[in-house]
């Protein structure tokens, strides 16, 4: 023991966690009077002690209640469910906690009544992902503040951790709300010609997804009915902002022409194309904003821009002397549209000084010399003629000239379709098309462009031959001996197209020639297959033609007619000697009547 008044050091391996001076005390103490009941008066010395044991004894009570409280992961007098967790590690916790929500398995799995606006129905909990998330739950419970010091002789009861299938319960409260509900009404501006058409905005009625799966999660446990709220959601423009935008934009822009300027002139953009271009676009939550489609005011403004640009100019190839040669093309001028959009729409809403300024930008062709010459094209790889009669100088023969001359030296890029009607456009007078006989409603009549058919025709042989990809034909209603049955094709603008894919990894030319009695459209490629054919199968279903009297007179076009027939035709293609593919075409063939100019007889 050590006597107070000596300051004596503990043993170095026995040291007390805090360090007390030592106090001298005084040799003789004054001696106080007893208390009135007779019990010996204490000293001052005795009261310390007597505190310091009683604070000592607190405090180790405290300590043993506290280890009591907190011993395991979860704080005695925890539960959850109304089972008690607390005392327990996290994952004897959980344990617990799963076997009561097994035990509650049918009341957790019954229907729940949900009420949206005026109607009730009952989700399963299953089928929108209704579940206690146990891991997340036995957190929360063990989550207690160090300072929670009135906790540590009480109790609590934690709310379990829901988690549902946001989606899913969404998809099932929509079903319920049904016409109840509305969509939101987007605020637009359009205009009808150069006058502006409003749309004003309107609120949606409908759920909240995060607020309806937090009701539905807090219900769910309770085994109350629940009531989902429809929540009107208004756009963010409202009408008087529509209205705003009508007068200070919308109404201003059509107004008057802007003026255009460029190094090389000026076009004027006219109220009726600049209606074209601006547009009010609003977003998912309603905000309409306005701007110019640069693409819609190009195409309004059609050719005015062909007089301050210069198109580019693709590099061809023709075949001279046997051998595919390549004419460089030209880089082009346009205007630089990347600013023009937002300078257009600063000065819209002006009465006046209405000119924006544009840069020309130089425009490279799409096909340059040195791509052209990577493609491949080096070999004649397919061949087909058909004949005419008439000579050159018939409007007949005319035509097929014209369309031959307009696809002569066509280069179609791997993986591309070429159109006949796409590469041709209206094929009519102001084309050099010139009228001669076309079937139409069964009956030859006059047509412009008649002639254009046995073009097709020859064009759908030769790319049939080369291997490539048929995308769309039509064969003739009737049969025509001047062209192979069932391989063949017709055309007419703009209802009938001659379609095809080149399906290689090469580029394809296509190259015509003609002469006074015939058409041959040859292709130019890198030759893949080594052989391409077509095997017939027999003809079938004959039907002979009827004789049928039209109207004696210029516009009557008589025919000998000819048999109706079906047949099949199998493109065989073949590589290494092996056939690769065989390919099914089959038509019918109507009976074409005997057209006579002339009264039927009595």
């Amino acid at each position: 023991m050590t006597l107070y008044g000596e300051e004596r050091p503990p043993p170095a391996d026995d040291r007390p966690t805090v360090q007390v001076k030592a106090v001298s005390w005084p040799v003789e103490e004054p001696v106080r009077p007893a208390p009135p009941d007779g019990t010996p008066a204490r000293s001052p010395r005795f009261r310390l002690l007597l505190a310091s044991g009683v604070a000592t004894a607190v405090l180790g009570s405290v300590g043993a209640v506290a280890i009591w409280a907190y011993a395991g992961d979860v704080p005695r007098g925890t539960s959850v469910l109304g089972t008690e967790l607390g005392g327990r590690s996290r994952s004897d916790a959980a344990r617990e906690l799963r076997a009561q929500l097994d035990r509650r398995a049918a009341e957790l799995a019954a229907p729940l009544q949900v009420r949206v606006g005026e109607k009730t129905a009952e989700i399963d909990p299953a089928e929108v992902g209704l579940t206690v998330d146990v891991d997340a739950t036995v957190a929360t419970a063990a989550a207690t503040s160090a300072h929670a010091v009135d906790r540590l002789v009480g109790s609590r009861e934690i709310e379990p951790v829901v988690s549902v299938d946001v989606p899913k319960l969404e998809a099932a409260l929509e079903k319920l709300v049904g016409n109840q509900g509305r969509k939101m009404t987007m605020p637009a501006i359009t205009f009808s010609g150069t006058k502006p058409k409003v749309r004003y905005p309107k609120p949606s009625l409908a759920i909240d997804p995060e607020h309806s799966a937090q009701v539905v999660k807090e219900g769910w446990l309770s085994g109350q009915p629940v009531t989902v709220p429809l929540v009107e959601n208004h756009p963010t423009t409202t009408s008087d902002e529509v209205d705003r935008l009508v007068a200070e934009l919308a109404e201003p822009a059509v107004a008057a022409p802007v003026k255009l300027t460029t190094d090389r002139g000026s076009v004027t953009i006219s109220p009726e194309a600049i209606a074209k271009g601006l547009r009010f676009k609003a977003d998912k939550t309603g905000k309409l904003t306005p701007s110019v489609d640069v693409k819609q005011l190009r195409s309004a403004l059609g050719n005015k821009l062909g007089s301050v640009e210069v198109a580019p100019k693709n590099a061809t190839m023709t075949i001279s002397g046997g051998k595919p040669k390549i004419s460089d093309g030209r880089a082009g001028q346009q205007v630089d549209t990347s600013k023009l959009g937002d300078d257009l729409l600063a000065v819209l809403p002006r009465a006046d000084e209405r000119t924006v300024s544009a840069d020309l930008k130089p425009v490279q062709p799409k096909l340059t010399a040195e791509k052209l010459g990577e493609l491949g094209i080096k070999e004649k790889v397919a061949s087909f003629t058909t004949n005419f009669t008439g000579g050159l100088s018939s409007p007949r023969s005319q035509n097929i000239v014209t369309i031959a001359n307009d696809v002569k030296g066509t280069v179609v890029l791997p993986g591309d379709t070429f159109s006949l009607n796409g590469h041709t456009g209206e094929r009519g007078y102001a084309q050099g098309y010139r009228d001669a006989p076309v079937i139409l409603d069964g009956k030859l009549v006059p047509g412009v462009g008649g002639g254009t058919s046995q073009f097709t025709t020859t064009l759908f042989n030769a790319t049939y031959y080369a291997g490539l990809e048929d995308v769309e034909h039509k064969p003739h209603s009737y049969y025509f001996s001047r062209y192979p049955a069932v391989i063949e094709s017709t055309i007419f603008w703009p209802n009938l197209d001659f379609k095809f894919r080149n399906n290689t990894d090469y580029g394809v030319l296509i190259d015509t020639s003609y002469t006074g009695s015939s058409v041959t459209v040859s292709i130019w490629s890198t030759k893949i297959w080594d052989s391409v054919k077509t095997e017939y199968g027999p003809r079938r279903n004959i039907t002979s033609p009827k004789t049928v009297y039209l109207d004696p007179g210029p516009t009557c076009i008589p025919a000998n007619g000819s048999q109706g027939f079906t047949q099949d035709a199998f493109r065989v293609i073949k590589k290494d000697g092996k056939t690769v593919k065989r390919e099914k075409f089959s038509w019918t063939y109507s009976a074409e009547p005997r057209f006579i100019c002339a009264k039927a007889p009595s």
